[in-house]
């Protein structure tokens, strides 16, 4: 599937660069009086992308450096899909093997994400620099991911928080949380786009944008999301609980 699917033919997720305040993000996005209160001591905004840093964690997460460094570790897969709890372990170095090797890859329906041993992948995330950004009341949560072109995640929404694309590029979907998205809880984020993206009228098709390297998109509190790897990528999530 790797370069299939096309990016959106315009983003239209706000962007910011890293010059944005602390200040200014509560005022916009995560301050109280910019949307009704939706948890303890933050309200939503809207969906926000912006420019990236972190050179050094980006170093440590080539595929020479991640197999070095965790290569034998399990680690479980799920799958993508609402109703299922399919979950698989594998050691790391299958689901990422090393260029020329016999690849014992699952199918990319299944991917690595959140279901992290924090006693291995510690002292990995203790290189990461977070988004500069926090919401009153919460604390900061990582998701270290890895997912093969053309898997991702169904429309869901949860609590606020960032995600970061480390390496290739991942399509994001969002609604606010009054609109409601038709989509079938157990269809893949590729079967929506390909089969009910098309027939949406304008007005009805979400907020959309293709991160890259480097960039971070802001999702608020109860915002539905669905995500789409375009390539193969690392990407990591903040969660904001």
């Amino acid at each position: 599937l790797a370069g299939t699917v096309a990016e959106e033919p315009r983003c239209t997720v706000e962007r910011a660069d890293a010059s944005l305040t602390y200040s200014l993000f509560l005022q916009r996005y995560g301050g109280p009086g910019t949307e009704p209160r939706r948890g303890p001591g933050y309200s939503s905004g809207a969906p926000r992308g912006l420019t990236g840093r972190g050179e050094a964690f980006r170093a440590l997460c080539t595929r020479e450096k991640l197999l070095a460094a965790f290569g034998p570790f399990p680690v479980r897969l799920s799958t993508a899909n609402t109703y299922s709890y399919r979950k698989v372990d594998v050691p790391f170095q299958d689901r990422l093997p090393s260029p020329g090797s016999a690849s014992r890859v699952p199918p990319d329906t299944l991917y690595f994400f959140g279901d992290n041993n924090f006693t291995e992948w510690g002292p990995l995330f203790q290189h990461y620099v977070p988004p500069p950004f926090r919401i009153p009341g919460t604390s900061p949560a990582y998701s270290f991911g890895i997912a093969g072109s053309g898997s991702g995640v169904p429309f869901h929404w949860h609590g606020p928080g960032f995600s970061e694309v480390i390496f290739g590029r991942k399509r994001w979907f969002l609604y606010p949380p009054d609109q409601t998205p038709h989509f079938h809880p157990n269809e893949t984020t590729l079967a929506w786009l390909q089969h009910t993206y098309p027939s949406l009228p304008p007005a009805q098709r979400p907020l959309e944008c293709t991160l890259r390297p480097g960039e971070v998109l802001y999702f608020p509190d109860r915002w539905w999301h669905a995500t789409l790897n375009l390539d193969t990528s690392v990407f990591i999530s903040t969660f904001l609980g």
